[in-house]
């Protein structure tokens, strides 16, 4: 075992430090340490990421994938999550850097790893969202009977003043109720007990929320909900999921006794179905991924599909410490 540095002593307090008092990034960063199952998640990367042998040995896996989730819970770019490390003796403590005997990996190392993750080869992004589902399924939340479905709209500058004098060609503009919208659109597919997320597509923001909805189903489902994007989806959901009945929201028009007994069904029904929003609130508000931080789909694909994973641990973490 390699003494501590003075450096690591700092970090680590040593009773120095009387008056402190956790703060609740140093608990969030603590219950993340001891819920994330680091092992399973390494094991997907592993077989890709580089091998000690000729040149500079390569920064050890699980160090880097701790300053990758950093990067996303923080919503950092690779240099400010570099110098935040450098700023933070919470972070540093996280990751397990001892700046008495080694440097923090600057952006350019992460950048690399980051690349690594969004090779289309790979798919490293989906694979470690798929880990997440397997290793919490494990521990008891298995994907139950019902699914909810919805898609939430992420924004792209829509900006021409660059180097090219146009918008990103990948990223496209929708129109929702009297505003318009350019960039993508994250589908989800969310597990009506348990509220966390099984499976997402990702497309540009101008595919109607319908057209993903076989590939956000596992075809087992006996309930599907939804808002009223997917009314009218019952031959759809009945090829991918024969069983399931369809609890989507009805569109509703006009005044009445009818349409005020529907309205009252689909307020019913959004009890169930606004547990998606729970989701996308982690992803765009605690981890705040409102923006897309890449050009095209597939780099924010994988920050999609990683986020994702991360929130599914987020919301499940009571019920992984107990």
């Amino acid at each position: 075992m390699k003494q501590a540095t003075l450096a690591a002593a700092a970090d680590q307090g040593a009773e120095f430090e009387r008056f402190r008092r956790p703060t609740r990034r140093d608990v969030f960063l603590q219950t993340m340490d001891a819920i994330v199952a680091w092992a399973e998640l390494c094991e997907v990367i592993e077989p890709h990421y580089p091998k000690a042998g000729k040149g500079r040995p390569p920064i050890g896996l699980e160090r880097m994938l701790r300053m990758y989730f950093v990067q996303h819970w923080f919503n950092l770019a690779d240099e400010a999550c570099e110098e935040a490390l450098l700023d933070s003796t919470a972070l540093r403590r996280f990751v397990g850097i001892d700046l008495g005997r080694e440097r923090v990996p600057d952006g350019t190392t992460l950048l690399k790893f980051r690349r690594l993750l969004e090779d289309d080869k790979h798919k490293l992004g989906a694979a470690l969202f798929a880990k997440v589902g397997e290793v919490l399924q494990s521990k008891g939340m298995k994907v139950g009977t019902g699914t909810i479905v919805d898609a939430t709209i992420i924004s792209a500058p829509s900006s021409t003043k660059n180097d090219k004098g146009e918008r990103d060609p990948e990223m496209h503009q929708t129109k929702k109720g009297q505003q318009y919208f350019f960039g993508m659109k994250l589908h989800i597919g969310v597990d009506s007990q348990t509220g966390l997320a099984h499976s997402t597509v990702v497309t540009a923001a101008n595919v109607h929320d319908k057209h993903p909805l076989r590939e956000l189903l596992h075809g087992e489902e006996l309930e599907v909900f939804g808002d009223s994007a997917y009314a009218s989806q019952q031959a759809l959901i009945a090829a991918k999921a024969p069983k399931a009945k369809d609890r989507t929201n009805q569109r509703v028009r006009g005044t009445g006794c009818l349409a005020d007994l529907e309205r009252i069904v689909n307020r019913i029904k959004s009890k169930t179905r606004s547990r998606v929003e729970h989701v996308f609130a982690v992803v765009k508000r605690q981890f705040g991924f409102s923006k897309v931080r890449y050009k095209g789909l597939a780099k924010n694909a994988t920050r999609a599909f990683v986020a994702l994973g991360l929130a599914n641990i987020y919301l499940a973490r009571k019920r992984l410490v107990a």
